[in-house]
């Protein structure tokens, strides 16, 4: 998303840019995503859900979302549906390969398979695809598995660094859903994301319940805190009622059905609770990192110099909490594209 972006709005605005892409094909993780792009309807939301993020670069996203999704659909972005879904956010919902194809048509020059030496707008993805990064900062044990594409390892961050750049708070937070603990395809990243723990009783293989408190709309938090139990795995204990509710379009037992960890109570590990129908074993999959490179409001990177970034490169945004990562590098990533362009 911020590469592409970037790369159209910095042509659009009539300069030729050229996008180096690491991988086999453009899109990164964006082309694997359920491709919502959306905000907080209320600033107060926002601050709630991420209150240790950068004030300054929240509202830059906040203010801006709206208009660059109409960007997007200018181009001739297919949109899927025009809402989220959520009552709490406003936003829609893309098709990723016809957007990604849309972007790359309007970004021009894209040269697959290539690095930039010399890169100006650093749009790499982030760190999650480097286990020796992960352990560092998120996971000693390396055991959260990649629900991205594999080329996003902390290329960008490395390079920034080099360069004299600062760093984000949050480097050990990460967006990511509970997935059966079981192998997984790329085709599988979005529907087989068990996304019901705030139904489920959840327990950790010591058969305690670990997470305290209510767990959020979004599940992000109950996400990283298996992440810190014994080998990063849970288990999601579900009733009659609780199979009965509703995610998005979709009842949990049709969820917990695509599932090929689920089991009968009586093979858990523990006793199991009253009532109990099925019980699925997750882990957590991680599709970006949170914390990253510093940036200011127009996108340069705090501590270098004419050195811009976008993306899931970027930290201090969603910090403490989870909001949209595509709504971030879209919104950033034209205006660094308007940044450079404005230097040149």
């Amino acid at each position: 998303m911020a590469g592409l972006s970037a790369a159209a709005r910095v042509r659009e605005l009539g300069a030729t840019p050229i996008v180096y892409e690491k991988g086999t094909r453009p899109g990164g993780s964006m082309l694997l995503s359920s491709c919502v792009i959306w905000r907080f309807r209320d600033w107060d939301d926002f601050r709630m859900e991420c209150p240790a993020g950068d004030k300054a670069l929240q509202r830059v996203v906040w203010e801006r979302l709206d208009d660059a999704i109409a960007w997007l659909e200018s181009l001739g972005a297919p949109v899927v549906v025009h809402e989220t879904g959520n009552p709490r956010t406003s936003g829609k919902r893309f098709d990723p390969r016809g957007l990604t194809e849309t972007l790359v048509r309007a970004a021009g020059d894209v040269r697959v398979g290539e690095s930039a030496a010399e890169p100006t707008i650093l749009a790499t993805g982030g760190f999650q695809a480097n286990a020796q990064l992960v352990a560092e900062h998120i996971h000693p044990g390396g055991l959260l598995r990649l629900r991205a594409n594999p080329w996003s390892s902390g290329d960008g961050m490395r390079h920034a660094l080099e360069r004299g750049a600062e760093l984000s708070a949050g480097l050990d937070e990460f967006y990511g859903r509970n997935m059966p603990d079981a192998s997984f395809s790329e085709a599988e990243f979005v529907p087989l994301a068990q996304l019901y723990g705030r139904f489920a009783r959840v327990y950790n293989e010591r058969g305690e319940e670990f997470f305290g408190g209510e767990v959020s709309w979004s599940e992000n938090d109950l996400v990283q805190a298996t992440a810190q139990q014994p080998r990063a795995r849970a288990w999601y204990v579900l009733d009659d009622d609780a199979l009965a509710q509703r995610v998005r379009d979709r009842k949990v037992a049709d969820i917990v059905a695509l599932a090929p960890t689920r089991v009968d109570p009586t093979e858990l590990p523990f006793p199991a609770p009253a009532g109990a129908r099925v019980a699925v074993r997750v882990s957590p999959g991680i599709t970006h990192t949170i914390g990253g490179l510093c940036i200011d409001e127009e996108a340069e990177v705090v501590g270098t110099d004419g050195l811009f970034a976008a993306g899931a490169d970027v930290g201090g945004i969603s910090t403490g909490g989870y909001a949209s990562g595509l709504a971030a590098a879209l919104v950033f990533g034209r205006i660094a594209a308007e940044s450079v362009v404005a230097r040149s």
